[in-house]
């Protein structure tokens, strides 16, 4: 399916609020990934299609999640997360995406996980500090990513994990996974 026809049908699966969200999502991924030497068209797929899912209801989230497949586990935790998985099952069946890369960046754009790859993080990352958003913190993540991919997908899942913390949330293992992971790299062990 062309570029222009996965942006059409996106489109009208959200509010034009969340649509512009994914314009600047698109925008700071193909940023990103130049920066850090990832293929600009695979990260601006993947931000297209990231959050095509989100605004379905949360009973067809599950049955997604139920009859084909993915994470069962992901059920116990923060309907927030439901649309990753299901946004890449989408992104396969309707979309008729077979990048794997591409695949998992939707798959792991709200939890991260463990061992990244640079293409997970510069969605992630782009998803996370995107022009649109504005909460306290962000700007200082949007200066560390001009310098370190790796820091700066640290730092935000520090935010995050930060957050759900102070809402009294828990924290889905594969984003606590994330953080050790990166820690370990950027370590070196």
């Amino acid at each position: 399916m062309d570029r222009q026809r996965i942006i059409d049908k996106v489109r009208a699966e959200m509010p034009e609020r969340r649509w512009i969200h994914t314009e600047g999502v698109m925008a700071a991924s193909v940023i990103l990934a130049n920066r850090y030497g990832e293929d600009p068209a695979r990260a601006e797929l993947a931000a297209i299609l990231h959050d095509v899912a989100k605004y379905w209801a949360v009973d067809r989230q599950a049955g997604v999640i139920r009859d084909n497949g993915l994470p069962q586990d992901v059920l116990a935790y923060d309907k927030e997360l439901w649309h990753a998985p299901v946004g890449a099952w989408v992104a396969e069946r309707e979309f008729g995406v077979t990048d794997e890369g591409v695949l998992d960046a939707i798959r792991y754009h709200t939890s991260g996980r463990r061992a990244m790859t640079k293409l997970d993080k510069v969605v992630w990352l782009a998803d996370y500090i995107e022009p649109g958003r504005d909460f306290p913190g962000v700007g200082d993540i949007r200066t560390l990513a001009e310098q370190s991919l790796e820091r700066a997908v640290l730092a935000g899942l520090d935010g995050t994990i930060g957050f759900l913390i102070a809402k009294g949330k828990r924290i889905y293992p594969l984003t606590v996974e994330a953080r050790n992971g990166l820690i370990e790299e950027l370590s070196g062990t």
